[in-house]
């Protein structure tokens, strides 16, 4: 299955084209501008190098949040947008699933702990054991504070992976705490497409006019009128 997949629920915004598990091609970039302006972009270059038209995919493929409300949407949107003019299925999976497949380098057996800086001292969090050469998921998608997480991960005798825009930021506090850990590369650490499209395999597809973006908790203007309207 050839599947074209966009990352853009963080700072970085990633293109891959992946068949059958091999990526053929993968553009990223972290250069500040908005995603509305890259990543159609980096998607059409992406295929014209590869040699491949968009006709040529058999799926889409997006990470659909957690992540950053209005990159999960611009991404969500493209993704849409692609499936109803190429009359083809599309997926959305999550954020931290994909970002799993990064962790799988950490090793058979190793515990992944991915992290995505949510702000307001939380991250998004899941955890997932590397099986067979694969993330297998331990817990749900959450958002959780540091404080908890390193709290939590205290309890068990594995020594966690950090991956996620948020690794540097748990770091920070494992090493207050002087909590033995391990955190990705650089090259490891961000968010990538192509961990987009290897979720996407074990994923269901649908018609892109299904695809919904989660958000796991209010927008910062959702909290704000709840507060305004708990102190009327």
């Amino acid at each position: 299955m050839l599947i074209l997949a966009l990352e853009s629920t963080a700072k970085a915004a990633s293109v891959a084209l992946v068949q059958d598990g091999v990526m053929l091609g993968q553009t990223t970039q972290l250069s500040g501008l908005t995603h509305s302006r890259t990543l159609l972009p980096m998607a059409e270059d992406l295929m014209k190098n590869t040699g491949f038209k968009v006709s040529d995919v058999d799926g889409f493929a997006v990470a659909h949040g957690p992540g950053s409300f209005t990159g999960v949407r611009i991404g969500v949107s493209a993704v849409k947008g692609l499936a109803w003019a190429a009359q083809k299925p599309a997926c959305g999976v999550s954020t931290l699933g994909a970002m799993a497949w990064n962790g799988v380098a950490a090793g058979e057996g190793s515990l992944i702990c991915c992290c995505m800086d949510a702000r307001r001292s939380q991250v998004y969090n899941a955890l997932f054991e590397v099986r067979d050469g694969r993330p297998e998921r331990l817990c749900e998608d959450r958002a959780i504070s540091v404080e908890a997480l390193l709290e939590e991960l205290k309890s068990n005798d594995w020594t966690p992976f950090l991956v996620g825009d948020g690794a540097e930021l748990c770091a920070k506090a494992f090493r207050a705490a002087d909590f033995s850990f391990t955190i990705a590369p650089e090259n490891l650490r961000h968010q990538s497409a192509w961990g987009v499209a290897m979720a996407a395999q074990e994923a269901d597809f649908v018609s892109g006019d299904k695809l919904q973006p989660v958000y796991l908790r209010l927008s910062q203007a959702e909290r704000e009128r709840q507060a305004r309207l708990s102190q009327n």
